[in-house]
């Protein structure tokens, strides 16, 4: 049995900036606004959150911030690197500060074999006790990490606990869920899969926009759960726009764009990435309030 199981919605949590720097009280607030809407559990230092723009001591503070006001929720956060080395040193320099589980991204770039994916993560995990979330991205990472894969990681090694699948194969996923062994999750990477996932057997969503509508994706993940599919599929139909308006430009351009319309975080990113462009400022505006209006 793994030692920790992930279900329902976590939030891929933003990380808001003020002239260059984190916006630490604007981060403790975005947290506040996560448990008061129900949140199963948190996912800081992801791509949303601009990691690899983040300094090693900003990423701290981060984790320490989000502990402070997770309320005894989950705490799930970005490790992955395309280097093992790099990876195991973000787990120590964490580890002492409260994480509850690490999310570690297939190898991007390198582009390695099936084998080489078990391998690298073989050294993740035997160089930590806490729990491991493997995360397959292919459209980032380049390469697709298989079922057969996944599969044989989630049998081998009692602390990868589960995996984030973001490669919208429904048929190798679907696999996932079949052979999977106990107590291992398996959570949609893609917020507009969340339902057709869930209606399989897969456990939750690690989620975009639920940094905008967060009690609207709980809500949606909570009735999967209990097998209210109306309610459920009320909910995909009002939040479709909203899931398709976080990805027209990369992630989290439009996310940032909405939060800031929201109030709850200046529009400002770190580069390589830049503000949203006009269009997706007025398709975000228009979301938002058929939303919320």
């Amino acid at each position: 049995m793994k030692n920790l199981y992930l279900s329902g919605c976590g939030t891929a949590m933003l990380t808001p900036f003020k002239d260059g720097y984190v916006d630490y009280e604007a981060f403790a607030a975005l947290t506040d606004r996560q448990i008061e809407a129900g949140m199963h559990f948190l996912v800081p230092l992801g791509t949303t959150g601009e990691t690899p723009c983040l300094t090693d001591e900003e990423k701290i503070k981060i984790l320490v911030t989000v502990k402070e006001h997770a309320a005894g929720r989950p705490v799930m956060v970005g490790v992955g690197t395309n280097n093992p080395l790099a990876t195991i040193a973000n787990i120590r320099q964490l580890e002492p500060y409260g994480a509850d589980a690490f999310l570690v991204v297939v190898p991007f770039y390198n582009k390695p074999t099936q084998e080489g994916q078990y391998q690298y993560f073989k050294a993740i995990c035997e160089s930590t006790d806490k729990p491991v979330v493997i995360y397959n991205v292919p459209g980032r990472t380049g390469v697709n990490m298989t079922a057969e894969t996944t599969l044989r990681l989630a049998e081998d090694f009692d602390n990868i606990v589960a995996v984030k699948e973001a490669s919208s194969n429904y048929k190798q996923i679907s696999e996932i869920i079949r052979n999977r062994p106990e107590g291992f999750s398996v959570l949609s990477g893609n917020d507009d899969e969340t339902l057709s996932l869930m209606a399989t057997g897969a456990d939750g969503i690690i989620s975009v926009a639920s940094n905008i509508a967060p009690r609207e994706m709980v809500l949606l993940t909570e009735a999967m759960k209990r097998g209210d599919l109306a309610t459920a599929r009320e909910l995909h139909y009002r939040l479709m726009p909203l899931f398709s308006a976080c990805f027209v430009e990369s992630n989290p351009i439009p996310g940032k764009a909405a939060m800031a319309q929201l109030g709850l975080m200046r529009n400002e990113l770190r580069l390589p990435l830049l503000p949203a462009s006009a269009k997706t400022e007025a398709l975000m505006k228009d979301v938002l309030k058929d939303l919320f209006e």
